[in-house]
């Protein structure tokens, strides 16, 4: 019996044009309600835009945003995770120094930062994704925060040639991730989307045997990983297809919702 949904939202829940069915979804989340089966958001974005997505629902839904590195419910922070702040240094310093082409966000819990001088369709393109985004002077003096991931832009041909070479630069210390499209994350090693998650498993007593999860890039594949009923969907990456047990239609054909309703349809039958 599913007791928990978790589901990624770009290129899985929402589709080409970043939205969703709205209606349909009001009448699958009364039936989730009804059968009191938790619905977790799963992304690597900011609390503050995923919550934008379900206006009026954010004290029912549980959101692991940044990769894992926070869990939201009810308007509070639930849980964080850290870098310290010696090691958010030397990341910029890398960063800054070493790839000059790259176009870099530094995320923390009270909100995101870039640089003045960065590019102006990168601005635009954060806009979209960090609904609480400060441009500042420079990293040399960080902001006020607590800093829980690093989000960067690169040429979609050197994604995984930049993901190999940081993991390698910092040895342990970090652990870079695709999230698709030329995006990269930067995460606190052991810190993911499956993580989170499985702290809220714990915390509800339930068994992975009764999540219900959805992903398209690698790094949702930690989370795949916790369930049996890991659905990939019909875009994605080879190493997702690899790890989920089902394919579940395009993200464009509103696939996340047509594999939910199918379970509930299923739950009913006598």
């Amino acid at each position: 019996m599913i007791r928990a949904i978790s589901v990624d939202m770009d290129g899985t829940f929402l589709d080409e044009n970043g939205e969703y069915n709205r209606a349909r979804f009001e009448r699958i989340y009364a039936e989730l309600v009804k059968h009191q089966i938790k619905f977790i958001v799963a992304s690597g974005n900011q609390y503050y835009q995923l919550k934008s997505f379900f206006p009026g629902k954010d004290e029912e839904l549980f959101y692991v945003a940044e990769n894992g590195a926070v869990i939201f419910h009810q308007g509070e922070l639930r849980s964080v995770n850290r870098f310290e702040e010696r090691l958010v240094q030397k990341i910029l310093r890398t960063l800054i120094q070493d790839y000059q082409d790259l176009q870099v966000i530094l995320c923390g819990v009270k909100s995101a930062y870039l640089l003045k001088a960065a590019d102006s369709n990168f601005k635009t393109f954060a806009k979209k994704y960090y609904f609480e985004l400060q441009e500042v002077d420079s990293f040399d003096v960080l902001p006020d925060d607590t800093f829980i991931k690093f989000a960067l832009d690169v040429e979609v041909t050197k994604t995984g040639q930049i993901v190999e070479d940081l993991n390698q630069t910092f040895n342990g210390e970090i652990r870079a991730v695709a999230s698709g499209h030329g995006s990269i994350d930067i995460i606190i090693p052991g810190v993911t989307k499956g993580s989170a998650i499985q702290r809220l498993l714990n915390e509800w007593r339930v068994t992975p045997d009764d999540l219900l999860a959805f992903g398209d890039a690698n790094n949702d594949i930690e989370m795949l990983q916790l369930t049996p009923n890991s659905y990939a969907m019909k875009e994605s990456s080879p190493e997702v297809f690899a790890t989920a047990k089902y394919i579940a239609p395009s993200n464009k054909e509103a696939g996340v919702l047509q594999v939910i309703e199918d379970y509930m349809e299923k739950s009913q039958r006598p």
